[in-house]
């Protein structure tokens, strides 16, 4: 039997700019992966593990910043969609979530693959729906059309997320051998204009000199060309300072503080100096811990944060004065452009507080260098090292725990078109490898992943499945263990720290290279790094792993040494 209303979601998914759907096999949902698999708008994928298929569709949207289909049977498949929807959810990365159900009058009834499924994600979607049951009046396809073009208009617009639509079938959901399922002629289509408030650039940018210290802190978000450009003519108009974690994917900016996580806390020369009178914030997280810490506990007189919408700001540093509503890009360039300076002597103070920022950070590069160049071989070395050699305009995923921070602190640089893809949502280690993996099967760039072990091997079935990417190249620092449990004061004073933090294992990716295909090498010293490195992105035909054995212990006290060396010498 075909179900039309169920059939055409796929055409309205393509009519809306839908490029990819992300299927699971299942009985159920059949009526839905027909209507997908024979549409030849929109590419497929087919992977089997829930959790790791949620996470392939994360890797694609975060890529391309539209809104990717997920679709499963009923029962616990839509539950491994939760790590990925929560991911979603706080990186504002745009899912559509298909979850094939049961009768409604079969829930509870201990019927097979029958649970709860309306608002099974709770809160942290951007709305939930469920399509009517029966399929055989105008008004239920009215009904369903409806639903599926609110939804996907909902995941689109700001801020972006993760939307699930709940879809009950009833038997029969299969067509019959006589039934050629096809979509309808004329599939309507409803759109919603959007338009961002534009500020009012004189306004902003007279309150602005009115402030001696600017400190401008950008949040994740994805790489462009034109904030860039707009964020560095900002900067140089108003002589602000900018800090620019990882993520923020500003590390080309001409004048960008890099380093504030290695020097930045209560004991840090210049402590007091450091205090803005004006924060300006936009985008999403931030890595850097101490400078969170700092900001609280030393607030700007004002902290104004941008973005497109006012309501549902964060207040991150417990200070928030104002939600200036409209797109940063369109803030930095009036801002910057109607900026005028009341005084030389304004200033020059402004400019006297960027280079104390700027000298401190500058010091902080030097020492770190020349402590990476003792080629001590430990992790931070390693990652230092692994950046060096990534190409440009190439894609870089990293892991959470302790790979992001160490990026973080050794910092890109002006390294050219590298964009910096992390999953600081929810910051879990579950999905990297599918998020790194999803955006590989899409794009001919070159894939990095930086990993641990304990991420790498959680998310192994990220590879489980039929689809090619001689695109990927995985750097595995694999030192047996949860390394970062080592760097934090709690769990490192702990007799429990070994069993029940740590946890050690022995795994290796030998194994997985060989079960999925992939060129793998060991290295277990820098020599053998300095071998490795020179092919291992060069082209391939497979995907690779470089897995680099490192000593957790050691590399906890490299690190802690590193930031007392720096510590001592800038209040020397």
């Amino acid at each position: 039997m075909i179900l039309q209303a169920i059939h055409d979601i796929s055409a309205i998914c393509a009519a809306k700019g839908v490029q990819f759907a992300v299927l699971s096999p299942g009985s159920r949902c059949a009526p839905l992966t027909i209507s997908f698999a024979r549409n030849k708008q929109i590419r497929k994928f087919t992977f089997s593990d829930e959790r790791s298929a949620a996470f392939h569709a994360l890797g694609m949207a975060s890529a391309t910043n539209s809104p990717v289909v997920l679709v499963c049977t009923s029962g616990s498949a839509a539950y491994n969609y939760a790590p990925a929807v929560a991911e979603a959810f706080y990186q504002q990365i745009p899912l559509l979530l298909l979850t094939a159900d049961r009768p409604p009058e079969w829930v509870d009834q201990l019927d097979g693959q029958t649970i709860r499924q309306q608002n099974i994600y709770g809160n942290h979607v951007k709305n939930s729906y469920t399509l009517p049951d029966t399929h055989n009046s105008p008004e239920a396809y009215w009904h369903t059309n409806r639903i599926v073009n609110e939804a996907i208009n909902c995941a689109q617009e700001f801020p972006k997320g993760p939307v699930h639509i709940n879809v009950p079938i009833r038997e029969p959901f299969y067509p019959t051998a006589e039934e050629t399922p096809a979509f309808s002629p004329d599939i309507r289509i409803i759109s919603r204009s959007q338009s961002a408030a534009q500020p009012d650039a004189t306004h902003y940018a007279d309150r602005i000199s009115a402030f001696d210290k600017v400190l401008l802190v950008p949040g994740q978000q994805r790489f462009d060309d034109e904030l860039l450009r707009a964020v560095n003519d900002f900067c140089d108009a108003t002589h602000c300072t900018l800090i620019a974690d990882v993520i923020s994917n500003l590390h080309e900016a001409t004048s960008a503080i890099r380093h504030q996580d290695l020097f930045l806390n209560s004991q840090a020369p210049l402590a007091a100096s450091f205090q803005p009178t004006l924060l300006i914030t936009f985008g999403k997280s931030l890595i850097s811990k101490n400078l969170k810490i700092y900001l609280r506990q030393n607030p700007a007189l004002e902290h104004w944060h941008i973005q497109e919408a006012s309501e549902n700001a964060a207040d991150t540093f417990q200070h928030l004065t104002e939600v200036i509503k409209c797109e940063p890009l369109a803030f930095l360039n009036a801002v910057g452009k109607s900026y005028t300076h009341q005084s030389d002597f304004d200033a020059q103070k402004r400019e006297n507080y960027r280079q104390s920022w700027s000298i401190t950070d500058k010091r902080t590069g030097e020492i770190l260098e020349e402590i990476l160049e003792t080629n001590e071989f430990n992790e931070l070395t390693v990652v230092n090292d692994c950046l060096a050699a990534i190409p440009n305009h190439s894609a870089l995923h990293l892991s959470n725990s302790m790979m992001v921070r160490y990026v973080n602190f050794v910092g890109l640089g002006h390294k050219n078109k590298v964009e910096v893809f992390c999953n600081r949502g929810t910051s879990g280690i579950d999905g990297s490898n599918s998020t790194a993996y999803g955006q590989a099967l899409i794009t001919d760039q070159v894939v990095t992943l930086i990993t641990g072990d304990l991420a790498f091997f959680y998310d192994r079935n990220a590879f489980w499945n039929k689809y090619q990417t001689p695109n990927l190249r995985i750097i595995l620092i694999n030192n047996h263990g949860g390394g970062i449990f080592r760097m934090i004061p709690g769990p490192v004073a702990l007799e429990e720290l070994e069993d029940f933090f740590v946890t050690e294992q022995n795994s290796q990716a030998t194994h997985v290279a060989m079960e999925f295909g992939f060129h793998h090498t060991t290295v277990n010293n820098q020599a053998e790094l300095n071998r490795a490195l020179p092919m291992f992105f060069h082209q391939s035909t497979m995907p690779k792993i470089l897995e680099i054995k490192t000593h957790s212990e050691k590399s906890s006290l490299f690190l802690k040494s590193l930031k007392s060396k720096i510590l001592q010498n800038l209040n020397s």
